[in-house]
């Protein structure tokens, strides 16, 4: 296979297509087939694979996504930088519609996701104490302010299941335990990223207040056409700000997220 790639963006909710693709490549996986096709773009003549998380035509839901095929087939590509874009729910009246969240922690509330590339009999216990990259996010947040967003430097995004939406009493709980936004990708993905050794950011795109906010009754439960009406609104601001993204991941890694990848613990 010829084609690599250093970085590569995870399309969410609303975002299909990043840039004009130089090549597409079908690719399969040990562990299955990823959401869709994989292109490759050059930004700054840096090659960049994009991959679209529910498939080019939105047909694969939070729950059904192949999280392993898709992050195993970039990383087969030399991927290193994994670039995140997702929809979020707010949780906090001043993480408003329409501004970006550098999420730095989440909370998993997901299950039955395959969520590991070791089930054994090779072991491995990644750590995720801080699971997104520390020396992408700084330069995620200065795209983002460059792009025209109003940005929050770091955030807690909690993670359901879906594909329903919560209730009002969930999105209380989810407040009263630390988080910001809600999404529903996110984890295993970053996760999965982790153990192959790759850094992740993540750039989360307000599109709604969730199931209300207590303190302002005026404001409307979310709804699937909110959520992408408000993320076709800001679709090319938000690529604008990857492509400021591209244009300043330095070559070399200077975090530690290689170190802190999977160290298999194979049997006796």
């Amino acid at each position: 296979m010829a084609a690599e790639a250093r970085i590569a963006v995870i399309g969410g909710s609303g975002l299909y297509r990043f840039l004009d693709a130089t090549e597409t490549l079908a690719l399969s996986t040990p562990h299955g087939d990823p959401s869709g096709p994989i292109t490759i773009a050059a930004v700054g003549g840096e090659g960049v694979a994009f991959l679209p998380r529910h498939g080019t035509q939105h047909t694969i839901p939070p729950h059904a996504i192949n999280y392993r095929a898709n992050l195993f087939a970039l990383h087969s590509l030399g991927v290193q930088r994994v670039l995140a874009p997702a929809a979020v729910g707010s949780l906090r009246p001043q993480m408003a519609p329409g501004h970006v969240v550098i999420c730095d922690q989440f909370i998993d509330r997901t299950w039955g996701r395959v969520s590991t590339f070791y089930d054994g009999p090779v072991v491995a216990h990644v750590s995720v104490a801080d699971p997104y990259c520390e020396e992408l996010r700084p330069l995620a947040v200065v795209a983002g302010v460059a792009a025209g967003f109003t940005v929050h430097e770091r955030g807690t995004v909690l993670v359901t299941q879906g594909p329903r939406f919560g209730t009002r009493a969930e999105a209380r709980f989810h407040r009263d335990i630390g988080a910001d936004v809600l999404n529903m990708t996110q984890y295993p993905e970053v996760a999965l990223a982790r153990e192959l050794g790759m850094c992740y950011v993540n750039l989360s795109l307000v599109t709604d207040y969730d199931a209300g906010i207590d303190a302002a009754p005026g404001v409307a439960p979310v709804s699937q056409e909110a959520v992408l009406r408000v993320f076709g609104e800001n679709v090319e601001r938000l690529r604008a700000a990857l492509v400021r993204l591209i244009e300043t991941i330095p070559q070399q890694r200077a975090c530690r997220c290689g170190e802190r990848g999977a160290q298999p613990m194979r049997p006796a």
